[in-house]
This record gives C-alpha cells, structure tokens and sequence, in this order.
C-alpha cells in the first residue's frame, strides 16, 4: 500500500486526495476542495489574472500542510483547462514548484480525458452486483468530465478507446454569454450557450464512437450538483451522490429549475458551493444537451474523477 497525494487545479477549483492506494480502491486519507476561479478572464484575456494566482497558491499552501500531516511520500500536481490557454502559465508552473517541491504537469486534453476516465470507472465493474441495479452500469461507458474551461468525453471499457476534449465548460461559457445576460439569464443568451454546446458535440461525434457506449458516466462539480439537488439532499453528501443514477427526465428538469432562478434562488439551494452559484446554469445546460443529444435514458453520478486517476498513476 502506498500513500500518495494527487492535486488537481482546474479552471473553477483546486482539488487534493491523500490516499492509500492497493489494488483497484484507493482509501481516501483526505479529499478537500476549494474553488479558487484560476481561470477568471482567461477565455477573454489569455492569461491568469494575479489575484486568481494567489487565490491558487494560497489554498495550494493549506494542501502542503495536510501533505506532510499525512505523511505522503509521493506527490502530483495536474493543472488542466484554464493553464493551457494562458500565456503567462509560467508563472503559474513556479508558484507551485515552490510550494509543493514538484513540476506541476501542464497536461493535454487527452492526458486529461485518460485520467479521468480511470478515475471514474475503477469501481464500476462492481457496481451492479454490490447493488443489484438490473441496468448496469454496463461497458462500454461514456466518461463526460464537466469542468470549468472544458469538457472531456472518453469512450472505452478496460481502457480508452476514443477521447476529445473541448472548450465547453461552465465558466467560460459563463463568462462568454451569460455574465451580463439578465437574472435569471434571458433565452436569447442561453440559446447562444446551446449553440456553443451543440457545436462542440458536433466535434465530438464526429471524433469519439459515443454512439458505442450504453452508459453515461458523469464527473464533476457540475454533476454532482445536479444530482444532490435531484435527490432532494438538505446538504451536499458524497457518500449518496457518488454512483447516485439519475433518468434523463430528472436532468432536464432540475436543468429547467436552475436557468429559471436567481442568483439567490440558487444560493439558497442546500447543496450548492457558493463558487458554483453563477456558472451552475452552463454546467446543467451541458449536460442537458449531452443526456438530449446522444440519447442516454440516464446517468451515473461519479464523486471519482481525474483527482483519483493522478492517485492510481503515481501508486
């Protein structure tokens, strides 16, 4: 057994998971989250805004400490979406060599849609007969990891067998159209966020066998949201939201619910992050058009992502 700390700093939030990791379940020691909005205006400006960097670096400090109080012995840094795109990265790259010791890795889409896949589909070999779901989850799966700055699609069963990722996510949709859009945002900017969506799918169908898989598999903040709120949850519980399965009909309808509220409809919300209240409505909108578009009947809810598939890789 090995004790490793994965670190994941995307487009809307960092992340750290402290696990012992044996075999084919890692035992969580720590996971903790903090939105930070690394990318803030990267899809306008190109680059990361200087208080979006010390708002990383100081949650990245916190997680140094809780690294050594767990005694880690190996740890990785993956930086996504928001650190591709921008061109003072560098910055970035140092900031958080000196805080943790280590090169954070810069990764690619498809780096990133292979962590996440492994991540998410570790356990779900022994999901049906641990809990008798006579619908599966069955291979091939659909991995959609929701992020900030991008959406990645992963189609595989053991292994990847075709993945994408796009420029699809709830902050920069966000930021590009629904910022200044009215609230609740009016329907000529969510038609223009459906427009974006239903270009990149185009991409992806055209790229990925989705039409293989026969379960959708879905990651992330976004969808995790969705799926407290459709559960009826009176606080955000990981233990019933992970491989939670919501029906397509609870997708859209708690999709319809959110782009009908404002903004302090949604902060008053049980499970809600208070960094997610402005950009949840892209996120569901997302997974709406995804759940419409490949015509999946539901979706299994993963709290395991590209946090656990940088654990695995460095066990």
């Amino acid at each position: 057994m090995t004790r490793v700390a994965a670190v994941d700093c995307g487009t809307n939030s960092v992340r750290l998971l402290v696990a012992d990791v044996d075999g084919d379940r890692p035992a969580d020691v720590e996971r903790r989250m903090e939105i930070v909005r690394l990318g803030q205006d990267v899809d306008r400006t190109g680059r990361l805004a200087p208080e979006a960097l010390e708002r990383t670096f100081a949650a990245m400090r916190e997680y140094r400490k809780l690294i050594d109080l767990h005694g880690a012995t190996a740890t990785r840094v993956v930086a996504t979406s928001a650190t591709r795109d921008a061109a003072n990265r560098q910055e970035f790259v140092d900031g958080v060599r000196e805080i943790f010791g280590v090169e954070p890795e810069v990764v690619s889409g498809a780096e990133e849609a292979e962590l996440s896949f492994t991540g998410a589909t570790k356990g779900l070999l022994h999901l049906s007969a641990e809990t008798g779901v006579p619908q599966g989850p069955y291979p091939p799966y659909l991995v959609v990891d929701i992020g900030g700055g991008s959406t990645e699609f992963v189609v595989g069963s053991e292994s990847v067998e075709g993945a994408l990722s796009v420029d699809i996510g709830c902050v920069r949709l966000t930021e590009r159209h629904l910022r200044d859009a009215g609230d609740p945002p009016e329907a000529a900017a969510l038609e223009r966020v459906v427009t974006d969506i239903e270009a990149a799918l185009d991409r992806v169908e055209a790229e990925v066998p989705v039409r293989r898989a026969r379960t959708l598999v879905g990651l992330a903040g976004s969808v995790t949201t969705i799926a407290g709120i459709a559960l009826d949850l009176p606080a955000y519980d990981p233990e019933r939201i992970h491989h939670s399965i919501l029906s397509a009909q609870q997708v859209h309808d708690v999709t319809r619910r959110l782009l009908a509220m404002t903004h302090g409809e949604r902060a008053a919300v049980p499970v809600m992050h208070p960094g997610r209240v402005d950009v949840i409505g892209a996120g569901a909108l997302i997974l709406d058009r995804i759940v419409r578009r490949f015509a999946f009947p539901q979706v299994v809810v993963s709290e395991h992502d590209i946090l656990d598939g940088i654990a695995y890789s460095i066990s």
